[in-house]
């Protein structure tokens, strides 16, 4: 037995082999140096910003006072826009791979996936022309009678371009990245498994709650971090159909918004000179980390899912 595993291991490996895992190993080293050049570049370029006051961060006091509001705002309007997005793609996910015959489920796929490749500029000019205005009469409602709440405090904007409208936008831009990820993972799932849910008597319901979600759970957490990378990198569509002022607010209905780093960069960067393109550059690099960050935690929650499982 050992003579035959010594074989093995000093047995030739085929030149094909020796391509394929040289062309691997390139772009993994390849995209970790891309990587590091970015966050090299944003560190040296935003360093000075985090001394600067005054004009060049917009009237703040320091640094954490001019990007404090941008993370708030880029957060919150990633938060919405996953509480919207992710159970209506999990659904949609679900009766695709579940509930229609597959001729339809196909075409519905694919109408979901053509999503994905309408660029943001067409989401950005949708949100201001159609979806604004069509929320206009809904922040109206709310405010006269939910604005007991702070979310719809109001006045309600009468453009109708709020941070929930923003939100709304985002989600249906994460839609078919959550929803093709979640179908794939879904898909996949052991026929067995299922086979021996419904053998018990279990409805369809059951042998999803039973045997899919177990089995799919670390894959539909990961969707749905990809969803959050996603919302919380978006430019142009945020950028134009927000109406932000730079704030901190758990008001969604208003016209006094917050906003996020991306769109605040998109926005103010051609005008920038000295030190407000570092400061700029230094939100970026603020960005940067909390991205890194999310991917991070993602990874760890599947790891720890995967182990759970095994």
């Amino acid at each position: 037995m050992s003579t035959t595993i010594a074989t093995r291991d000093k047995a030739p490996r085929r030149r094909g082999d020796v391509i394929f895992a040289g062309i691997a190993r390139g772009a993994g080293i390849a995209i970790l140096v891309a990587l590091a050049g970015v966050a090299l570049f944003l560190t040296l370029e935003g360093f000075p910003a985090l001394g600067a006051s005054g004009a060049a961060l917009d009237g703040a006091a320091n640094f954490l006072d001019y990007v404090w509001p941008l993370v708030f705002g880029t957060l919150l309007a990633a938060i919405l826009a996953l509480l919207i997005a992710t159970p209506l793609a999990i659904g949609v996910a679900l009766v695709i791979a579940f509930y229609t015959p597959r001729r339809i489920s196909g075409v519905v796929g694919y109408m979901i996936d053509l999503l994905a490749a309408v660029p943001s500029v067409v989401y950005g000019l949708w949100g201001i022309a159609f979806l604004g205005p069509q929320l206009k009469p809904l922040y109206q409602w709310l405010e006269e009678y939910l604005g007991f709440l702070p979310f719809f405090a109001g006045p309600a904007s009468s453009t109708g371009r709020t941070i929930l409208t923003a939100s709304i936008v985002l989600a249906i831009m994460v839609l078919p990245i959550i929803t093709a990820i979640s179908r794939e993972i879904f898909t996949q799932t052991p026929q067995l498994h299922m086979e021996a849910a419904m053998a018990l008597g279990a409805t369809r319901w059951e042998m999803i709650k039973l045997s899919v979600f177990p089995y799919a759970r670390s894959g539909m957490v990961s969707a749905t971090m990809l969803g959050l990378g996603r919302a919380l990198g978006e430019t142009m569509a945020v950028a134009m159909v927000l109406s932000a002022s730079g704030v901190v607010t758990f008001n969604l209905i208003s016209s006094t918004n917050p906003s996020t780093i991306a769109a605040n960069i998109a926005l103010n960067f051609p005008e920038a000179t000295g030190l407000k393109v570092n400061a700029l550059i230094a939100s970026g690099l603020v960005l940067f980390v909390i991205t890194f960050a999310v991917n991070f935690a993602a990874r760890a929650i599947v790891a720890r899912t995967e182990r759970e499982r095994s």
